[in-house]
């Protein structure tokens, strides 16, 4: 049986990301990139899928566990019967090959420990060919090619190998200080071993580099352990190659349990970027926001009628959606789905986003790019004829194209920040008076016809009853002031439909048609979004209501899981973590809401001076 998606910690190497239980199992791992086709795949399925578990033969799960200081290092301590023995979990930077290691240290008394290594490539579906050579074992199918080698601390320590059921299984013993590295490789199979590492000195070389990077953050406000934290899982799930930014390491964790709302997460979101730009440049990592930004710039180059909504840790854009059949799915929640086919959907929003984001990098100071001018003009030039037409929306529909209200502020927004940008530099090519009449068309459009005056709310589309936590966005970004009636009203709609206990955010009204479908056009539901309840939290905070702004995000900051985790929802009945995990988009949520905390209480410090 799978674990609950909170048990799970994550762990990586700038390019692909392991999951590993509590009890010792590494579930899910995709080699050599984090969209690549899994090698384990239990997660999704079961122990036959492909899992690598390391644990001590008496025991189930660990006792404790935890990252390194400001690290990916996670050390899980387990206490039994004859003697404690901690496990080391680490993926160090690559040069070339992806290598996992794990190693087991004796911390008192003798240990019995057991390691039981299935591999199962093309997500579970192809059993490799395991031999020895070299002294050490290597697994082959296809394209695909893994060693296994293990190095005792000292010749005292024996460790004992065979084969067994299309398995490897080892066992040995530790005392106190006896220490066992287990190091798993991958290389393409066609070519030679790459060079072997050694992974007491890697571990000491990834402690070093996690140290040096959590070092230049500039955060020192409240919950800075919470923001870090969060700040770290975000580099983790960096494509260093490129800069892009995957929204989770994993895909189809389900959005409710033995559900079918289960989603490839391991692409790029453009959704994300205005904010994934402010949390990296508020905290200090200009660096990474600059490569954002570039992977931004690239990935959207071209016919601006052939932007789309998500893309591939490169910028690749064909993204085809598929099933996994052989896969059960994480608690019988199926299908199992590959690629994401909402990379071809309409969503207007988007152009928005990648305007906004231009905008927030020109106003940073990072390098400008001389391109990036000429690129938004682009957009804004395609928005321009097409932001009155319907689209799938923000979050993705399955159902009719509507005039969702988030598109349209967000083409709002596109405009606004044309506008703002040319009467800062009017040295820059455009048309302001041109961007001015769309932003006040837009604006009064939406003021018309996307807010309902009897219930003082802004609704999820045109003419619809339903809300939309979208919708708390609207003086985040400006398109009305926070102390506007129609703002305040549009989040106490919001708190009291769409929020449980006034608390975990729905995204939407999950009314259902008479087909049983809701009106995303699925069926089923979904747990509460975090992101949202961030939101909520900063629209509480901007209306003023500072004390219900920070009781609401210490509540969820009670939700991350013991090593500081958030998956995409929470489910409040059954008070567990559901969707894709660790979901970039949360966490992003976290560092904005503490980042708004900080100034407010700035401000409060000095105003009260």
């Amino acid at each position: 049986m799978t674990q609950r998606i909170e048990d799970y910690a994550l762990i990586g190497d700038l390019q692909t990301a392991a999951l590993v239980g509590r009890d010792g199992s590494l579930d899910w791992l995709c080699l050599p990139r984090f969209d690549s086709a899994a090698c384990f795949a239990a997660l999704l399925g079961n122990e036959e899928n492909g899992h690598w578990r390391i644990a001590p033969e008496s025991s189930a799960t660990c006792t404790s566990r935890s990252y390194l200081g400001d690290s990916l290092v996670l050390e899980s301590v387990w206490e039994t019967r004859s003697g404690t023995v901690k496990v080391t979990d680490f993926m160090p930077q690559r040069d070339i090959a992806p290598d996992v290691v794990r190693i087991v240290e004796g911390l008192s008394g003798e240990v019995e420990m057991r390691s039981t290594l299935r591999l199962r490539f093309d997500y579970g579906n192809v059993v490799p060919w395991m031999r020895r050579t070299d002294g050490l074992r290597v697994a082959v199918a296809g394209p695909d090619a893994v060693w296994l080698r293990d190095v005792p601390s000292s010749d005292r320590v024996k460790v004992k190998t065979w084969g067994q059921q299309y398995s490897t299984r080892s066992s040995f013993a530790v005392r106190e200080g006896e220490k066992v590295a287990f190091v798993l490789t991958w290389h393409p199979s066609h070519e030679h071993r790459p060079a072997l590492i050694d992974p007491y000195e890697a571990l000491e070389h990834s402690l070093e580099d996690w140290a040096l990077w959590a070092a230049k953050c500039t955060y020192e406000g409240p919950y800075r352990e919470a923001v870090l934290r969060s700040l770290i899982t975000l580099k983790a799930l960096t494509y260093a190659p490129t800069g892009g930014i995957v929204a989770a390491p994993t895909t189809s964790l389900p959005e409710q349990i033995g559900g079918v709302r289960n989603w490839d997460y391991r692409y790029c979101w453009l959704r994300d970027s205005t904010l994934t730009l402010g949390a990296l440049l508020a905290a200090g990592y200009v660096d990474e926001a600059a490569h954002w930004r570039d992977w931004l710039l690239r990935a959207v180059a071209g016919d601006p009628a052939d932007l789309k909504i998500m893309y591939g840790l490169a910028g690749e854009r064909r993204l085809p959606e598929t099933e996994l059949p052989w896969l059960s799915g994480y608690e019988g929640s199926a299908p199992v789905r590959i690629g994401n086919d909402a990379a071809e959907q309409l969503q207007l929003d988007v152009y928005g986003e990648v305007i906004d984001s231009l905008y927030v990098a020109r106003g940073s100071g990072l390098a400008v790019k001389p391109h990036a001018w000429n690129l938004q003009l682009s957009l804004l030039g395609f928005l321009e004829t097409m932001w009155r037409e319907p689209d799938e929306g923000l979050w993705e529909v399955r159902g009719p194209r509507r005039h969702f209200v988030h598109s349209k502020v967000l083409s709002w927004v596109a405009a606004d920040r044309a506008v703002r940008t040319l009467e800062a530099d009017p040295t820059l090519p455009g048309d302001a008076a041109r961007w001015r009449a769309m932003r006040d068309e837009v604006h009064r459009e939406v003021c018309e016809k996307g807010y309902d005056p009897e219930r003082n709310t802004f609704t999820q589309s045109y003419g619809s009853q339903e809300l939309d936590a979208a919708t708390l966005l609207i003086p985040m970004v400006g398109f009305l002031p926070p102390d506007d009636p129609r703002v305040v009203g549009t989040v106490e709609a919001v708190r009291s439909e769409l929020a449980r206990d006034g608390s975990f955010v729905r995204r939407y009204s999950a009314d259902e048609t008479g087909d049983g479908h809701r009106v995303d056009g699925l069926p089923g539901g979904e747990g509460t979004f975090l992101v949202c309840s961030f939101w909520l939290a900063d629209a509480l905070l901007m209306t003023g209501r500072v004390k219900e702004a920070r009781d609401l995000f210490e509540k969820l900051l009670a939700l991350r899981n013991d090593v500081g985790l958030l998956a995409e929802e929470y489910d409040p009945l059954a008070g567990r973590l559901l969707g894709n995990f660790p979901q970039a988009f949360s966490h992003i949520g976290l560092v904005g809401t503490a980042l708004a905390l900080a100034r407010e209480d700035a401000a409060a410090t000095e105003g009260a001076g």
